[in-house]
């Protein structure tokens, strides 16, 4: 077992949130005991997670790598949330994953590199550990967190993974929906999915991540965004991207539009300017809700657009294929539909992938899930996706069957 450092710097605003709090209870008599109070009505969560995956990539069955694997692991998630005093909270939260039987597959840190990867290694880490302060308009979070922007297309907590990836700093939020929001952060490292045992572990820098949005009228908000990450390790991944996006109503067709500018920052040793575009509508279709979309990560001088702090599962198929956009950048052709069904709700996706520079093909892709709740606290997921290979990758083909428990 290993439990994952806190960093000098988190230390310090722990100690000195907790130092304020501390000095104010102090300063009045009898406030003490609202202090107490607020420690005494701290609520206790307990997560369960259990997870079967198995990856089937036919191609790789020569030289010695065995193409097939199955990851059998269970996370388990306990935290604790204080109560509120004087607007300051505080909340810490342990994740501990663990294989469950043979572990055949590449965790990433077991040496089972013969295998495909599954990114979930064993492990126990703080995946949270802050203190909150709650204002009329405002909220500021000092501390290990969890950070989600604006879908999670380009900041997010990868939670599909069993370990999530949180984000140590300082985040400021102002607004509300119905008028502007202000979202910064400043974040001087990211704990990745791979856990502390791995060498990609952490990005570490100067992380500053700033989100704007503004309901310009009923039903359609406009968004604009900075994210600057000038980093010491990794450096191949400083980036600045600019962006503004759109989403809106008309009706019952929904529409999203985005476009983004990447350029190179810090100390990447690559000279590179690349566009992101995103195009989708949505519409309930009697019981089917459908969506067909256009996404486009672009390329300069053979780099690909980045987006090393996204929620990369759930954007270009569930097979995981594109984490890294390939050099001549990627075009994503997608259609999906949902609709309930016994008590649940099923999922299906096709997309098409090509080079945004030359002309290859990568492939195609089809995804389908179905979940639902079994009781109150238990539910369900049952997940299939199956990656035609063109030229990009081989063909491959994922499964996953999952059970959550929240308690």
């Amino acid at each position: 077992m290993t439990i994952s450092r806190f960093p000098k710097i988190f230390g310090a605003l722990l100690l000195g949130a907790c130092s304020t709090v501390a000095l104010q209870a102090a300063a009045q008599d009898g406030e003490n005991a609202t202090l107490v109070d607020a420690l005494k009505s701290g609520e206790v969560g307990l997560n369960l997670r259990y997870r079967v995956e198995i990856v089937d990539q036919e191609d790789y069955d020569q030289d010695g790598i065995n193409g097939d694997a199955l990851a059998s692991t269970l996370r388990t998630r306990l935290n604790w949330r204080s109560g509120s005093y004087r607007g300051f909270s505080g909340f810490l939260e342990m994740d501990d994953v663990t294989a469950v039987g043979n572990d055949n597959y590449n965790s990433t840190v077991n040496g089972k590199t013969n295998y495909p990867i599954v990114a979930d290694p064993d492990g126990t880490e703080v995946n949270q550990a802050y203190i909150r302060f709650n204002g009329e308009n405002s909220i500021i979070t000092a501390g290990r967190q969890r950070i989600n922007l604006d879908g999670q297309r380009f900041v997010g907590g990868v939670g599909w993974r069993q370990n999530e990836q949180t984000y140590d700093g300082i985040r400021y939020q102002y607004g509300s929906a119905d008028s502007l929001q202000l979202d910064y952060s400043y974040v001087y490292n990211v704990n990745r999915v791979f856990g502390e045992d791995s060498a990609g572990a952490e990005f570490e820098g100067n992380i500053q991540l700033l989100h704007a949005s503004y309901p310009v009228a009923e039903n359609h908000k406009v968004s604009g965004f900075v994210y600057s990450l000038d980093l010491e390790n990794f450096v191949n991944n400083s980036s600045r991207t600019y962006g503004v996006d759109y989403k809106g109503s008309f009706g019952p067709v929904k529409a999203n539009l985005s476009y983004a500018r990447q350029d190179d920052t810090g100390d990447n040793p690559f000279d590179y300017n690349a566009d992101y575009y995103l195009a989708e509508v949505g519409a309930d279709l009697g019981p089917v809700t459908a969506k067909l979309g256009y996404e486009v990560l672009g390329s300069d001088n053979g780099v690909g657009f980045k987006t090393p702090l996204a929620t990369l599962h759930k954007f270009q198929g569930f097979t995981d294929q594109f984490l890294v956009t390939p050099g001549e950048g990627i075009e994503d052709m997608y259609i999906s539909g949902a609709m309930k069904l016994v008590g649940g709700k099923l999922n299906m996706a096709y997309h098409n992938f090509d080079a945004n520079e030359g002309s290859a093909n990568y492939g195609h892709e089809w995804n389908i899930s179905y979940g639902r709740k079994l009781t109150e606290d238990i539910s369900a997921l049952v997940k299939y996706a199956s990656y035609q290979a063109d030229d990009h990758n081989v063909d491959t083909d994922k499964f996953w069957l999952m059970v959550t428990a929240n308690f």
